[in-house]
């Protein structure tokens, strides 16, 4: 926007009116966002926000440029802004196993010892 100014006010009437594509897109960046919390995925757009409960995703789908979309029941699909493959992972944890993770990086982390497994303690065990 600083870069702007001499653009802007050099004499030329309705140039300031330049000043609203950086303002639009700051606010674009500010905005958009999708949220994963353990009862659903909150997605926010430009224009508009929308809760997917987990119980409502059948899946996720995976677009050419590594874009994560969210199937629902219904067989129809909403993009899920600023989420990559690369989340996958992180959505599986989340969701507590709701959504599969392909990549097998949750498998460790939800595995459990047998001490845990039986509600013992490691120092009971040993």
């Amino acid at each position: 926007m600083v870069c702007l100014i001499p653009v802007s006010f050099n004499g030329v009437p309705g140039l300031w009116a330049l000043y609203v594509v950086p303002l639009v897109l700051i606010v674009f960046v500010a905005r958009t966002r999708t949220i994963a919390t353990p009862q659903g995925l909150d997605i926010r757009t430009l224009f508009g926000h929308r809760d997917v409960p987990w119980e409502a995703l059948k899946g996720l789908a995976i677009t050419r440029r590594s874009k994560v979309r969210a199937v629902l029941t219904d067989d129809s699909q909403l993009p899920l802004p600023t989420v990559r493959t690369r989340h996958i992972p992180v959505l599986s944890l989340v969701s507590d196993g709701r959504v599969a993770d392909p990549t097998g990086l949750t498998d460790e982390l939800t595995k459990k010892s047998p001490a845990e497994a039986t509600g013992d303690s490691p120092e009971e065990t040993a």
